[in-house]
């Protein structure tokens, strides 16, 4: 494990944080919660029923003793969560529709994060990004200030940290969200112990070409300066040249990232999607994540082909988002 995880691991264990995973007969889900709950670092909860949960673990010969189950089917509050979510949702679902909805694994554990009954959500071993993230969106919601949640990945090599963003979610933000994106970025970058740099990235450096889609990045850099006057932020750049100090003295030399740029925000979610996978298989690099940020409380998504540890390693960084 790298030591970025060895970190989260201090920081979060004295927390006693509880994490929901609504997919609680899946096996990957299985071994991470037993790791995690029996080494004390946090409190799993599993959705489901308790039976067949645990026919599923001692087929498996995992042991569930320090893991939480809760089923959507006799779970006591739930009235108590129905009108809640029926409050929460304004109008737009009955009390007929909420208790439908509440039945579903996903529903119900983000209403227990909403309810201060959990602290986190991780899902998406068994279910689609849009399952995991629209309860998020229409039950926790993004903070004051941010339109729309964004997806990034900890780019980890050894000692090397970075932050790539956004390659989960927004297909083709506009330059109030790459504003928003970059600043959400640096603060995540923060609580992974960067000291955020950030890189508005395209395929021209400070103006080598112009277009609809450099003139978008070199509008949010101004509208992120807004959001946060103290953000170090410059763009925009080709990747060489936030990255490369060399390249940064020819093409860039009075920018005030100067090669040493560490959060990277690409113009599209192709570019950042591409971007990520090519670091991670060519480049050597672990890609952590993706984490979405900008919600009022962690809730993050796994890909359908992740293994035990990144169930692991995400719920850490759940953990640490709730601290």
């Amino acid at each position: 494990m790298s030591d970025l995880f060895e970190q989260l691991k201090t920081q979060i264990k004295d927390e006693h944080k509880s994490i929901v995973f609504p997919e609680g007969t899946d096996e990957r889900i299985l071994q991470a919660a037993s790791q995690l709950g029996s080494a004390g670092i946090l409190h799993p909860i599993l959705i489901g029923d308790r039976e067949t949960i645990q026919t599923k673990a001692t087929e498996m010969g995992i042991d569930i003793a320090d893991c939480e189950v809760i089923n959507p089917y006799n779970y006591a509050d739930f009235e108590m969560m129905v009108d809640a979510f029926v409050l929460r949702r304004k109008g737009k679902a009955t009390k007929e529709d909420a208790e439908k909805m509440l039945r579903d694994e996903n529903y119900f554990g983000t209403m227990l994060v909403y309810m201060d009954k959990a602290d986190g959500l991780v899902s998406g071993a068994a279910h689609s990004t849009a399952e995991t993230v629209r309860p998020a969106l229409q039950i926790i919601k993004t903070k004051e200030g941010v339109r729309k949640t964004s997806g990034v990945f900890i780019m980890v090599r050894k000692e090397e940290k970075y932050v790539f963003a956004d390659c989960a979610i927004n297909i083709a933000p506009d330059s109030q969200d790459l504003a928003e994106i970059a600043v959400e970025s640096a603060k995540t970058g923060e609580l992974f112990g960067v000291d955020p740099r950030v890189a508005m990235l395209s395929f021209s450096t400070k103006g080598s070409a112009k277009s609809e889609e450099t003139e978008k990045v070199t509008a949010a850099i101004d509208l992120a300066k807004a959001k946060d006057p103290s953000l170090v932020i410059d763009g925009e750049f080709q990747f060489d040249a936030a990255f490369v100090p060399e390249v940064a003295a020819k093409k860039a030399p009075d920018a005030a990232i100067q090669g040493d740029a560490n959060v990277f925000v690409f113009p599209s979610l192709e570019a950042g999607n591409i971007g990520y996978k090519i670091a991670q298989r060519l480049g050597g690099f672990e890609a952590v994540g993706p984490i979405l940020q900008g919600l009022n409380k962690p809730v993050n998504d796994l890909s359908r082909g992740c293994k035990t540890s990144d169930v692991y390693n995400l719920a850490l960084i759940t953990a640490a988002q709730a601290k």
